[in-house]
C-alpha cells in the first residue's frame, strides 16, 4: 500500500510540473504562429486569442500524453539513480509491479485524452476553420482598415479606402491598383459600395476615373465614369467545400458515405491511435526509465524522447496509410499499436529477468 501511494504521489507531482512546462512552451509557440498569421492577413486580429485557445485545446491530448510519458521516465529514473530500485528488487518487487501504480495514476489522464480526441479535437478544429473561413470570405472592402493600403487575397489588387461612417459596405475616396493580364490599372472614385449579385460580390464605384497601362507596349488610356463595377469576391456565398475530416465529429466520421471513407478512416486512425498511444507510452516509460546509478551521465530520458518521437510519427504514418487506402483501420491500429504494446511488455520482461539473472549470479559468486 505504501509502495503504491508513494509512487502515485511522486508521479502526479512530476506530471503536473511537466505539463506546466510543456503547456507554456505550446502557448508561446502558438501565440507567435497566430500573430504571424494575423500579420499576414490570414486571420482576423481580434480572433487571435480565440484561435490560440482552440489550438491549445486541440493539441492538449498530445501534451497530456507527452507529460505522462516524461513523468513516468523521470520518476522511475530517479528511483534507479538513487538506488531505490535496487532495494525494491532485493525485496522481491519486480519492475512489472510498477505497472499498477502507474496505470492507477494515469487513468484520469487517459480518460481526458479519450474525451479530448473524440469530442474536443473536432470541435476545436471546426471552430478554428470557421473563424479562418469567415475572415477569408469577407469582401476585400471589409478587410481594409481605414487609411491603410491592403492587398487582396489573390494579390492582384491593392486597395485604399476611407470608411464612410459605421457602414462596412460603403466607403469614400477609393483607390485601387490592379495587375491583370499584363495590364496595370489605377482606379480612383469618390465613393464605393458593396453589392451582391447571386453568389458574387461587386464593388460599385461612383464618380471616378480609370488609368490603364499596357505593360508590353506602354500604351496608356484614361477613362472617366459615373459608375464602375469591380468584382471583389467570386461565389462569396457558395459553400463548395465541406468540413475537413479533422473538423468532423467522430460519429459523423463513422456514418460518412463510402466515397470519403478512406480519409475519414484515416482521421479515425489518428484519434484512436492517440488514445492507444497514451496507454502504450505509459507502459513504454516504465521499461525505458532504467538507468545505471554508477554512470555519471544517463541517456535514458533522451532515448525515451526519441522513442516518443518515433511512435508519434508512426501514428501519423498510420493515418496516411489508412487515408490513402494502403491499409485498413483495424490492420493499421494492430500493426502500430499492437506492436508497441508487445514491445512495452517485452522491455519490462527483459528488465525483470535481467535483474533476476544478475542477482542470482552475484549470489552464486558470493557463495
Amino acid at each position: 500500500m505504501l509502495f503504491d501511494s508513494s509512487t502515485r504521489s511522486e508521479l502526479a507531482r512530476s506530471f503536473g510540473v511537466t505539463l506546466v512546462v510543456i503547456l507554456t512552451i505550446m502557448l508561446t509557440s502558438t501565440l507567435i504562429r497566430t500573430l504571424g498569421q494575423a500579420a499576414g492577413g490570414n486571420v482576423a486580429p481580434q480572433d487571435v486569442v480565440l484561435l490560440m485557445g482552440y489550438a491549445t485545446i486541440a493539441h492538449l491530448a498530445t501534451m497530456l500524453i507527452l507529460s505522462l510519458f516524461i513523468a513516468v521516465v523521470l520518476t522511475l529514473g530517479r528511483v534507479y539513480r538513487e538506488s531505490e530500485m535496487t532495494i525494491w528488487f532485493a525485496s522481491g518487487v519486480p519492475l512489472a509491479r510498477f505497472v499498477r501504480p502507474v496505470l492507477r495514476m494515469a487513468w484520469p489522464v487517459l480518460l481526458a485524452v479519450v474525451v479530448l480526441e473524440l469530442l474536443v479535437w473536432p470541435w476545436g478544429n471546426q471552430n478554428s476553420a470557421e473563424l479562418r473561413d469567415r475572415y477569408q470570405k469577407r469582401g476585400d472592402l471589409s478587410r481594409v482598415a481605414p487609411g491603410q493600403f491592403q492587398t487582396s487575397r489573390d494579390g492582384s489588387r491593392v486597395f485604399f479606402i476611407e470608411r464612410d461612417g459605421d457602414d462596412a459596405a460603403t466607403g469614400r475616396n477609393v483607390f485601387i491598383l490592379a495587375h491583370q493580364h499584363e495590364r496595370e490599372s489605377v482606379t480612383t472614385a469618390a465613393r464605393g459600395r458593396l453589392t451582391l449579385e447571386g453568389d458574387d460580390r461587386f464593388l460599385v464605384l461612383d464618380h471616378g476615373q480609370r488609368n490603364e497601362t499596357q505593360l508590353k507596349t506602354g500604351e496608356k488610356s484614361l477613362a472617366s465614369f459615373q459608375q464602375y463595377k469591380v468584382m471583389t469576391d467570386p461565389q462569396v456565398l457558395a459553400n463548395a467545400s465541406q468540413l475537413p475530416p479533422k473538423a468532423m465529429a467522430t460519429l459523423d466520421l463513422l456514418r460518412a458515405p463510402n466515397a470519403q471513407n478512406a480519409k475519414n478512416q484515416g482521421e479515425l486512425a489518428w484519434r484512436f491511435g492517440m488514445i492507444l498511444g497514451g496507454i502504450n507510452m505509459a507502459l513504454l516509460g516504465i521499461g525505458l526509465s532504467a538507468s545505471n546509478p554508477r554512470r555519471a551521465s544517463n541517456w535514458n530520458l533522451l532515448f525515451a524522447l526519441l522513442a516518443f518521437i518515433v511512435y508519434f510519427n508512426l501514428i501519423n504514418l498510420s493515418q496516411s496509410w489508412v487515408g490513402n487506402g494502403r491499409a485498413g483501420l483495424p490492420q493499421a491500429l494492430l500493426a502500430v499499436h499492437g506492436t508497441a504494446f508487445l514491445l512495452a511488455l517485452a522491455v519490462i520482461w527483459l528488465r525483470d529477468n535481467a535483474n533476476r539473472f544478475c542477482l542470482r549470479r552475484r549470489v552464486r559468486a558470493a557463495a
